[in-house]
């Protein structure tokens, strides 16, 4: 059985997820601070995380920054702040998906279903595999991302993004390709979450020179890996 952590301080919320979470076949653990489900994540190494980001002592943010340093479980955040900010920015810190109070219990299962379905990046095409291509790395067993054997710091979605760009060299992929590819068909977001995405991806591999290849955007319609030798 699979142990979902549920980390919000508001029992009527916990409560009615336990219920569904049970319903659906997962074991919840609850968490009603920050500091607690950073324990209670150690404790039982749960399939998936359910994060509120308004929490006491640490919040949700805080939280899912300390998680995502040793792993990629799937986490999805809990709020009553539905701003395009607070979304980009925890989408941004490492978040899979994003989903704003008063909300179904049903949507949340589903989104649950299919942040797990995703674990594997490009709906199951990485199964501890590396891509080697021009100067670059990606080594998807250990999350890891290099440019002439520099590591460079990536979040887990922009190491996912890299990875189905590079495997697609010169292949355009529209902002919905992307949204759909990477957080899911379900996921309610919009074409600016993609592109403030890729902007600060590239603020990071640019600051190591690859004058081969780059990130290019197709005006209009999206972005593409873009292979210059």
């Amino acid at each position: 059985m699979q142990y979902i952590l549920v980390a919000d301080d508001n029992r009527d919320i916990t409560d009615i997820l336990t219920l569904y979470l049970k319903k659906e076949g997962y074991e919840p653990i609850i968490a009603r601070d920050g500091v607690e489900t950073e324990k209670m994540f150690e404790q039982y190494n749960p399939a998936a995380v359910l994060l509120d980001v308004m929490m006491p002592v640490k919040d949700g943010y805080a939280v899912c920054k300390s998680i995502r340093k040793t792993s990629n479980v799937p986490i999805i955040l809990i709020t009553a702040r539905g701003e395009d900010y607070d979304k980009i920015m925890g989408l941004d810190i490492g978040a899979d998906d994003y989903i704003v109070k008063p909300f179904s219990p049903g949507e949340v299962m589903a989104r649950l279903r299919a942040v797990l379905r995703r674990i594997s990046v490009g709906q199951g095409n990485v199964d501890g595999k590396v891509i080697r291509i021009e100067n670059i790395i990606i080594n998807m067993d250990e999350y890891s991302f290099y440019i002439d054997g520099t590591r460079i710091q990536l979040t887990k979605k922009e190491i996912e993004t890299m990875w189905i760009l590079c495997e697609n060299p010169n292949r355009v992929f529209t902002r919905d390709n992307l949204l759909d590819i990477l957080w899911g068909f379900d996921y309610y977001g919009d074409s600016r979450t993609v592109d403030s995405h890729i902007k600060r991806l590239r603020a990071k591999l640019d600051k190591v020179e690859h004058p081969t290849w780059s990130i290019k955007t197709v005006w209009g319609v999206g972005y593409k890996f873009e292979v210059n030798s």
